[in-house]
């Protein structure tokens, strides 16, 4: 069980449904940071941002 809070009220509760506006409570935390799993994509994320360059430079 965690703390949620409500998209639309924003209204901190511990239960799925937020009982003041009766919307869907996500979960308020920022999704955890891993150098594991920035390691395992890397070599997509330095193809796009070659590929990103290369059409800068044919766009000049």
């Amino acid at each position: 069980m965690s703390i949620l809070k409500c998209a639309k009220c924003g209204q901190y509760t511990l239960k799925e449904i937020c009982p003041v506006c009766k919307e869907k409570a996500i979960n308020p935390a920022p999704a955890k940071f891993s150098i594991v799993h920035s390691q395992k994509y890397g070599k997509y994320r330095r193809e796009l941002m070659r590929q990103a360059k290369e059409r800068e430079q044919t766009k000049e």
